[in-house]
């Protein structure tokens, strides 16, 4: 019986997550030709074939789908067992910053299982912006981040990507108007420029109805109905949704963020950063 690596797993999730091999490669740091090598390498040891042409890109087959829950209840296993094996004896602390998204989604429960394989570790936990964090982290205030990512860092362990999405609350907006009216973070925020370049791009007229220079602030606002705002899903929560395709508002570029490693991390924070590198994205997201 042939083996199931956990790499080839690992790529053939990026791309069931990314909905293409050339975000899958993008995410596991791969070229696209190495990615399609993996893909067809996986479909070798299972058998059959994964992957289908569907229109301009490709699909799951019966297989492929059968082959998804499979494969990540193999790497929650495995990345289990890795971690309790690593971590039972690790003692010290971990500084982590992370912006208000991953805070309210998905970083709870990832720092929960390392709590229970690194019983030893006092985790300190810092919340802000992305370029706050990356100075902390860069002025060894940090052990890790995550971060949304600007530019390139010779620091970065881990990079993943998830859509951006325009979010309104579920009540509509308050007022119709010709203008776009736009809730959005005080610079500088990538989500801020995003917006404001595709929709200079669309030659659509807008106006920045609400400024805050929190995500709670932000939150208000387009639950008021005030403006729409443009975040990821993790944001889409508690009266706020996507918003209508009546709006006819332009398609948006993924974000992309990155986990980054301080210089000189001891191995509890590199255990905690190789955990978030593997299980942070948001599963069943596609491009």
């Amino acid at each position: 019986m042939q083996v199931l690596d956990p790499d080839l797993l690992k790529t053939f999730l990026a791309f069931v997550d990314g909905g293409s091999l050339a975000q899958a490669a993008s995410v596991v740091g791969r070229s696209p030709s190495a990615v399609t090598a993996q893909m067809q390498r996986l479909e070798e040891i299972v058998g059959e074939p994964l992957l289908v042409a569907q229109g301009r890109g490709r699909g799951l087959t019966p297989a492929g789908e059968d082959l998804v829950g499979h494969a990540r209840r193999i790497l929650a296993v495995h990345s289990e067992a890795w971690l309790a094996l690593k971590g039972a004896r690790a003692a010290g602390r971990v500084a982590i910053g992370t912006t208000q998204d991953f805070a309210d989604s998905g970083l709870p429960e990832l720092l929960r299982a390392f709590a229970t394989s690194h019983p030893r570790v006092r985790i300190e936990l810092r919340v802000g912006r992305s370029a706050e964090l990356g100075e902390a982290l860069q002025a060894g205030q940090l052990d890790l981040a995550i971060v949304m990512r600007k530019t390139p860092a010779n620091d970065e362990v881990g990079l993943f990507s998830e859509p951006m999405l325009w979010l309104c609350s579920q009540k509509g907006l308050a007022v119709r108007e010709e203008e776009l009216p736009l809730a959005l973070l005080d610079p500088y925020c990538g989500f801020r420029e995003a917006a404001l370049a595709t929709l200079d791009a669309a030659g659509r007229r807008y106006r920045i109805a609400a400024g805050s220079a929190s995500l709670a602030g932000l939150r208000t606002a387009v639950n008021a109905g005030i403006a729409l705002t443009l975040r990821t899903a993790r944001f889409a929560h508690s009266g706020i949704v996507e918003a209508p395709r009546e709006l006819g508002l332009p398609p948006v570029p993924m974000a992309q963020f990155a986990i980054r490693l301080g210089q000189g991390a001891e191995r509890p924070a590199r255990d905690l950063a190789a955990l978030l590198s593997d299980n942070l994205a948001l599963p069943g997201l596609t491009s």
